[in-house]
């Protein structure tokens, strides 16, 4: 697993569009006691998946939450996302208006290197 404060690799991200494949992802991050975080395909958009409640460790400190959360509201705002649910441990993006895996994982990426930056202080 990745360090605190580092970007976490693409390959770490899965692609969850069949239903096995989101299984096993998030059987994968239970065992491995890391937050589950996936992207999935949803006809012609994608979805991105964060779910703390997959770890048994600590939840994602406050800072990174009004983050993460800023963030979201801003992509529903600007219309990247036109779908969002959020909650303390939980934030899913449905129908984000990007146009392929590498650039809903560069959101995921880009979105958790900012929340790791609110909770280290960085």
């Amino acid at each position: 697993m990745p360090t605190p404060g580092t970007p976490l690799p693409a390959a770490l991200i899965p692609d969850c569009t069949k239903p096995e494949a989101h299984h096993a992802a998030y059987k994968s991050a239970k065992a491995n006691d890391a937050i589950f975080v996936c992207i999935a395909r949803q006809g012609p958009r994608w979805m991105v998946e964060l779910d703390a409640f997959a770890s048994s460790g600590p939840t994602i400190p406050d800072q990174a939450v009004a983050v993460l959360h800023t963030a979201v509201e801003a992509l529903v705002s600007d219309g990247t996302v036109t779908q969002a649910n959020m909650a303390p441990d939980y934030i899913s993006m449905r129908a984000l208006r990007v146009r392929s895996a590498p650039s809903a994982t560069a959101l995921v990426r880009g979105m958790i290197q900012v929340a790791d930056g609110a909770a280290t202080g960085r």
